[in-house]
């Protein structure tokens, strides 16, 4: 096959806006002739293929340089290279195996992700029906050209973006592009409004979607890349995914700090030396190099990372970018989808009205025929007054289903029978005993509650209900209809009934009568006290209060049908004639029920100070209605005129500097298009927010790849919005996000907790070397107070495990009730700064001083000659001090580690050795770390020729003293810290979250005029 050619995506035409003939005219085609072969292959050649581009996939060899081009690693390299010149190879190759080890589990990590537009591509439909040459013909769909007549039908995927003229009953599936839940009825009128959202396009069908019911003819308007996935597919090319994350600026900004310092100190060593090379002096400026250098902080951070992958995976969060861990942590802000994410992705019966009974409330959620009807009279809450449609409340009544003929029982009946859906209990071993439905959302949730009141459509045939004629529901006139013969009964055959569904307006023009218990009143005259549009007046306000909690309305009638002789009932029947002289017989209130878990995880985020922003193709009063139900905005506020709630028209028609001029950006966005979600997460970015974005559909993909971090839906979720995200939920639950959230802030605490114990010991390290530079030998050359290798043990084997350790700390009890870090309480804070210095000198002072107390109380100040190759009598004082000096430092480094586990609160209490207990890698990594000193002090070669320090006897009286002043001396530190600096953060609250946006709401309510004029 010919590669396709690029083209250039233009600006979009609005094809809605336009009449079908001016389509036709734009691209030069007929509608009934199509193109002929040489047109079409013509703008092949002009347009290219119909299909969608990529990147060429993930190279290997740019991960692997991804993971190289580190600053650290770099800084390890250097200092490799310089330990090999010295033919320090033992050095030099475990510095070596650092660095491959951590880039090869880095590589591992990234080069399992595929490519995002491999999945893009795949979804595609292979073929399509053109007319050509004024026949109907297949072609591959990748050759379909702008100007194509395309013919679509029940079932087919829709292989480019078309202006419909000619449909039947056609409904398509939008759910991939606009997040609505339900199939889109499509018409073919024009549209005035040229930035009318993606989802009230009702007279185009989009490429890759689905025709779920009837079938279409319409005119190719956009092809491959210029279609509204390829602009998704853009999106993602293009959208920068916000660059490197704090940690890796802050680790990067740390390395160059550490580059520079260690030059500075190799500087110093040799300006000690009046710059005299020497490989002696090459070897000490190489050991201060190396003890500034925190070798094992990359390693620690990967496996840290890795260790949060396992811990994420645990509670159902699978991790495709280590990165991604620490980004959670950081978080202020998520911007959820609302179908499958927050709610159940199935539409439920909740609520009736009939007129004279008042309201009913159905229990019971999901597919399950399992709940009650209750009445609750004409005494209904006020909209926004209970937390939603499926809330707890004490039924007034219950209703007893009457077999005998009342109002209830034929409203029931009319949700049974004038019903094309099937419920099924599965039989399959594997899940046994569950219920499933086939049919339409809206038709599934009335058979349901159906079920639940004893009423099943089977039940309802089997005792005698037989249809007769069926008329399907039709866009155009948004109802269905149907002719049911009922029992037999001892008179003979049984009565005919015509049951009526639709939309509310649709169903009342067909009406002259309305049920009131057994009787009817009349809609066009006097008799019956009320007139039609004081009726109407009554449904519009029954209709509010439902519309207030988020429902879909749909309206039954029915009417006994009287049919007259000779007539066929199958053929001969008109609909007009049928659906006349109806009885209005109620409202039903139909749903997607949040999730039971969406609630609490959402006011946890508010408790973790994380706003929560809901970013949904659904209507608004269904999304504000779930949003109160979730707790994303108080249940107790106005819809109207809410400035916490906004269209994607409103928030589109804004420029940037009008977003950023809002004091607060709108918790819920209805009927969004992929564009207005990007917008949004650049809002939150322009405000110096870390925004997450969770779900589960393609038209999320771009704003999962803007946001800082991407969360997709493994279960319900698109290949696409997988790849796109950083973390995919394999239980499609909200609360996973939350679990995710606090998974992040441990590791990025205990990273801060790891990085100041290095530190330390890296400043501890440079105090004794640096200020060992004044003790120089008989022969003028600097001692090392401690050598090379000793350096390197004691960043290597003796720090790096505790570091470990503290990497996998459990979270601390405000794990969740603290807001986000802000950037002055990021990694490194003034705090994390002052310590790692104070900690640092502390630990070096005390460890020289140990060192000089042999080398001056005990050896009269002997620093022999040549005490840094190689040992003799006339040394024994230099390697007795060096020994002493690598003890304290060990042991100061362990007992340190149990300091990093807080900042302030006592490491050495009663209460939190108890609870390090639960750490088993850090009290190991203690244990053992302290017992490895002695074999490296004692063992006879490894103790003279590789360490350069002997054995200790009287002088581990010194290292005891060290090691108490040293904890002494932390209690206090953290003591004066205590007392005389700020709490860390100010404890946030869900319900000061909930008054804060009421108050809000309050001071900036605004008319529905003034919304609409924004």
């Amino acid at each position: 096959m010919a590669k396709s050619k690029t083209v250039q995506v233009e600006k979009e035409t609005p094809f809605h806006t336009l009449s079908v003939e001016q389509v036709a005219e734009h691209y030069g085609t007929n509608i009934y002739e199509g193109l002929t072969s040489e047109e079409a292959t013509n703008r092949l050649k002009t347009y290219g293929y119909n299909e969608l581009q990529g990147n060429g996939g993930v190279k290997w060899y740019k991960v692997l340089w991804r993971q190289l081009a580190n600053t650290l690693v770099l800084i390890l390299l250097i200092a490799s290279a310089l330990a090999f010149i010295t033919k320090d190879y033992a050095e030099g190759g475990v510095i070596v195996a650092v660095i491959i080890t951590n880039a090869a589990i880095g590589f591992w990590q990234e080069y399992s992700a595929e490519q995002t537009m491999e999945a893009l591509r795949n979804m595609s439909s292979p073929t399509a029906q053109v007319i050509r040459n004024e026949t109907r013909t297949t072609i591959p769909n990748n050759q379909a050209v702008p100007g194509d007549i395309m013919i679509f039908e029940d079932g087919d995927v829709i292989g480019a973006d078309c202006r419909l003229f000619e449909i039947f009953n056609l409904e398509t599936d939008e759910a991939l592009l606009t997040g609505e839940s339900l199939p889109v009825q499509k018409n073919l009128e024009p549209i005035e409004n040229a930035e009318q959202p993606l989802g009230d396009r009702l007279n185009m069908v989009f490429s890759s979607t689905t025709v779920v019911k009837g079938r279409a003819r319409g005119i190719v308007t956009s092809t491959g890349m210029n279609t509204q996935i390829g602009q998704i597919a853009t999106s993602l090319l293009e959208v920068d995914g916000g660059g490197s994350t704090p940690l890796q600026k802050r680790l990067n900004m740390m390395a160059y700090w550490i580059f520079l310092a260690a030059i500075v100190l190799v500087i110093i060593v040799f300006g000690v030396h009046k710059f005299q090379y020497s490989n002696e002096v090459a070897i000490y400026a190489i050991s201060v190099a190396i003890a500034m250098i925190p070798e094992g902080l990359v390693a620690v951070v990967t496996l840290t990372m890795a260790f949060g992958v396992s811990r994420m995976a645990e509670v159902k969060a699978i991790v495709r970018r280590l990165s991604s861990l620490e980004s959670l942590g950081a978080v202020t802000n998520i911007c959820s989808d609302k179908t499958g994410t927050l709610t159940q992705s199935k539409m439920v019966a909740v609520r009736m009205w009939l007129p004279g009974d008042g309201f009913y409330r159905v229990t019971g959620t999901g597919f399950e025929p399992e709940g009650e009807i209750y009445r609750q009279g004409e005494v209904v809450a006020e909209p926004g007054a209970t937390e939603g449609p499926s809330d707890s409340q004490v039924p007034e009544e219950l209703v007893q289903v009457d077999t005998s003929g009342d109002h209830l029982l034929r409203t029931l009946q009319a949700a049974s029978l004038c019903n094309m859906a099937e419920l099924r209990k599965t039989s399959h071993p594997e899940n046994h005993g569950e219920w499933s439905a086939i049919g339409d959302p809206t038709e599934i949730a009335l058979q349901v509650l159906a079920y639940k009141a004893g009423l099943a459509k089977p039940d309802l045939v089997q005792q005698g209900f037989k249809l007769v004629a069926e008329f399907p529901f039709d866009s155009s006139v948004k109802r269905m209809s149907v002719l049911y013969q009922g029992p037999q009964t001892e008179k003979g055959s049984g009565e005919h009934f015509i049951f009526l569904k639709g939309a509310t307006e649709r169903v009342l023009s067909c009406c002259t009568h309305w049920r009131k218990g057994e009787s009817e009143v009349s809609l066009t005259g006097e008799k019956g006290g009320n007139h039609r549009e004081e009726f109407e007046s009554m449904i519009v306000e029954k209709m509010d209060i439902l519309a207030e909690k988020g429902l879909r309305v749909l309206t039954l009638a029915y009417r006994r049908f009287q049919p007259t002789p000779g007539v066929d009932l199958v053929h001969d029947l008109d609909r007009d004639e049928i659906e006349q002289d109806m009885i209005f017989l109620g409202l039903v209130g139909i749903y997607d029920p949040p999730r039971a878990e969406s609630r609490p995880a959402v006011l946890e985020c508010y408790d973790a100070g994380i706003r929560v922003h809901m970013l949904t193709g659904d209507h608004p009063s269904t999304a504000a209605a779930i949003a109160k139900e979730v707790a994303i905005i108080p249940s107790d506020c106005a819809i109207k005129g809410n400035p916490l709630i906004m269209t994607a028209t409103q928030f589109d028609a804004m420029t940037d500097e009008e977003v950023d001029q809002l004091e607060e950006l709108p918790r819920v966005v209805a009927r969004c298009s992929p564009n207005t979600k990007v917008k949004m997460i650049a809002a939150l970015h322009r405000r110096k927010l870390f925004a997450a974005m969770t779900g589960d559909g393609v038209n999320d993909s771009p704003s999962l790849k803007a946001a800082n971090v991407g969360i997709a839906m493994g279960q319900s979720g698109s290949d696409v919005a997988k790849q796109a995200a950083d973390i995919v939920l394999t239980d499609d639950n909200f609360a996973t996000i939350v679990k995710a959230v606090a998974e992040g802030r441990r590791i990025f605490a205990n990273i801060q907790k790891f990085i100041q114990h290095l530190l330390s010991a890296n400043v501890a390290e440079i105090v004794v070397l640096v200020v060992g530079l004044a003790f120089q030998d008989k022969d003028g050359h600097s001692v090392f107070p401690m050598s090379a290798v000793q350096i390197l043990f004691l960043n290597m084997i003796t720090s790096s495990p505790p570091a470990m350790g503290l990497g996998l700390e459990p979270a601390s009890e405000a794990n969740m009730r603290e807001p986000p870090r802000s950037s002055k309480q990021g990694l490194f804070s003034f705090e994390v700064i002052m310590d790692t210095f104070v900690y640092g000198l502390a630990m070096g002072c005390l460890t020289f001083a140990a060192y000089c107390l042999v080398i001056f109380g005990n050896n009269n100040g002997n620093l022999g000659r040549g005490c840094n190759k190689d040992y003799s009598e006339d040394c024994a004082g230099v390697f007795r001090a060096r020994a002493t000096a690598y003890a304290c430092l060990t042991l100061l480094l362990l007992a340190h580690a149990v300091n990093c586990r807080s900042l302030r609160s006592s490491g050495w209490s009663i209460r939190n050795l108890k609870t390090m207990r639960e750490n088993k890698m850090l009290w190991l990594s203690i244990v053992v770390g302290a017992l490895l000193v002695f074999p490296c002090i004692y063992i006879p070669g490894l103790n003279h020729s590789v360490f350069k320090h002997t054995g200790l006897t009287y002088e581990w009286g010194y290292v005891v003293v060290v090691l108490f002043l040293f904890i002494g001396f932390a209690e206090l530190y953290k003591f004066i810290k205590r007392r005389t600096m700020k709490p860390l953060s100010v404890r946030a609250n869900s319900e000061l979250e909930m008054e804060r946006m009421r108050t809000f709401m309050s001071q900036n309510t605004q008319s529905d005029s003034v919304m609409e004029a924004k």
